[in-house]
């Protein structure tokens, strides 16, 4: 079944081939996490300029790593990052990834599922930063209900999942095509707050709900382009500067569109900074939120 007509105008919504840019960590051990996303997640290392690494594949950039060692880390139940999720194109890729994270580092491995629109394997890199290695079945698999996704959590077999797709060739070279980060969850204090913001002034379309615990939201049908929850977060605050997060990217087709962004942004009272290129702007518990061209 396809994505529902929007409901809402077109001036109250991000272009729907909005996607996701490259998430930002601060970091306290550089070197260490440069050789987890690279040897382990199996990203390319796209550039190294003294404090900041950034890795990805071919000349997408994924993850950007800043060299913070004078932050602590965060408070256990303060808002944040709760995973970025890295979006393969086959299973054979997903698959090979999974076992290079699994073969290296196997203690990082928190958990795998089905959702029924995806292929989920979740790891914890070692400053805790949560991500998720995923394949995405086609559109066409999806199902709707009155504007809903269908998502599930069902158990993935991890040891089967790798029998049935993992190849020799993955096996000695991993870094199996393209990736991109497919979406990125938060952690919040609050889910309503969440909608105000992402939904009703940033213009992602609300895709699924779990209570009042989670929402999912995307751009132009797909089916989460971000999430936010309370399960380890509900009632934080704004953030302090801490190890973890430092910015999540977001990117719209062209300038017209960050046109509207701005004047949508500006329209719901919420401040917005402006260098020419770039929008970015922080929730409400103080992630960095930058939009930028495709």
């Amino acid at each position: 079944m396809t994505a529902p007509i929007p409901t809402r105008s077109a001036s109250e919504l991000l272009a729907p081939d909005t996607g996701m840019g490259a998430v930002t960590l601060r970091v306290g051990n550089l070197d260490a996490m440069i050789a987890y996303y690279r040897d382990a997640v199996t990203l390319q290392l796209l550039s190294h300029e003294g404090p900041i690494a950034v890795l990805g594949r071919g000349t997408t950039p994924i993850v950007i790593l800043q060299h913070a060692p004078e932050l602590v880390n965060p408070e256990p139940r303060a808002a944040g990052l709760f995973h970025t999720a890295i979006l393969f194109e086959t299973q054979a890729a997903l698959a090979a990834a999974v076992y290079s994270v699994a073969s290296r580092h196997p203690n990082t491995f928190t958990g795998s599922a089905d959702h029924l629109v995806s292929e989920a394997f979740y790891f914890n890199d070692p400053e805790g930063n949560g991500i998720e290695l995923y394949w995405d079945r086609t559109r066409t698999e999806w199902s709707w209900t009155h504007g809903t996704i269908e998502m599930a959590t069902l158990a993935l077999d991890p040891n089967a999942y790798l029998q049935s797709h993992l190849t020799e060739a993955g096996v000695a070279d991993p870094v199996i095509g393209g990736a991109v980060v497919g979406h990125v969850h938060l952690s919040v204090g609050d889910v309503a707050a969440a909608r105000d913001f992402y939904v009703d002034s940033l213009g992602f379309e609300t895709t699924a709900e779990m209570g009042g615990s989670a929402l999912f939201v995307s751009a132009g049908g797909y089916h989460h382009h971000m999430a936010m929850n309370t399960w380890n977060s509900r009632g934080a605050g704004r953030r302090q500067q801490a190890l973890g997060l430092g910015q999540v990217d977001i990117i719209v087709p062209d300038a017209d569109d960050l046109g509207a962004l701005q004047e949508r942004m500006t329209h719901h009272k919420i401040g917005v900074r402006d260098d020419g290129q770039t929008l970015s702007f922080d929730d409400p518990w103080a992630n960095l939120i930058r939009v930028r061209t495709a």
